[in-house]
């Protein structure tokens, strides 16, 4: 199979066969999974002490240096990271210029470029675009329009309220009963005093408040070692300049 690049995919294609393989078609599952179990020990056994010579492998792609493997990465400890981090800010790493194998396509001014931009620029801009608007060409639509979204058979009908207009009618009111009698006032009994330290106390502020004292011993735990940090790197700093 020939390489294009992806821009190249669109207009070049690549030549048919005069006549297509016959591949069979095996949808049976395959026959190591009725293996007995001694031949496939004895199999495994061979493979350990005799593997297959199998010829060099041949690779047509080009290597790509990728650096340091993600896995390594993640096992080097704390130390090495912060090391790396303070000297890629001191001494970036000087790279290649990028190779490109597809075709630009021109986007206009990028968003990013736009927001960079000061507010009067884009006033400017705007009055101009009222002004003198800019004449695009006519779009082109494929899609059909709809010649009737609503029916002929169906029948819009308002609402009887929105037609029928008519006075306002008051009923009278419904007829009053006997009062009933009233009863005498009696004085209310005030309610036990209510001890503040027998109230159930509210599960939401018990957690809010177990939450912020959690919150404060980890900043304490993290300003102590930022500083511990700091101190070992200043140490590390000015070690040669003592000894």
């Amino acid at each position: 199979m020939a390489y294009h690049s992806n821009a190249a995919e669109a207009w070049q294609e690549e030549p048919a066969p005069d006549h297509l393989p016959d591949v069979p078609i095996d949808l049976l599952p395959p026959a190591s999974l009725t293996r007995p179990l001694w031949k496939s020990l004895y199999i495994n056994l061979r493979d350990t002490v005799s593997p297959e010579k199998l010829p060099p492998l041949h690779l047509t792609s080009r290597p790509v240096n990728v650096g340091l493997l993600l896995g390594d990465r993640l096992r080097l400890p704390w130390f090495r990271t912060v090391f790396t981090n303070i000297g890629d800010v001191l001494s970036p790493e000087t790279l290649p210029p990028l190779e490109l194998e597809s075709i630009p396509v021109d986007v206009g001014e990028l968003i990013t470029d736009q927001l960079s931009h000061f507010w009067w620029s884009s006033l400017l801009r705007n009055v101009a675009d009222r002004l003198v608007p800019e004449r695009l060409p006519r779009l082109e639509v494929t899609a059909k329009p709809v010649p009737e979204v609503l029916p002929q058979t169906w029948m819009l009908l308002p609402a009887w309220s929105e037609v029928i207009s008519t006075p306002k009618v008051f009923y009278p009111d419904s007829p009053k009963g006997p009062e009933p009698a009233r009863a005498e006032a009696l004085r209310p009994v005030p309610p036990p005093p209510v001890n503040p330290d027998s109230r159930p106390r509210d599960p939401m502020a018990t957690g809010l408040l177990r939450d912020l004292r959690r919150s404060r011993i980890r900043q304490r735990i993290w300003i102590t070692m930022a500083a511990a940090q700091a101190i070992y790197l200043i140490a590390i700093a000015i070690w040669p300049w003592f000894s």
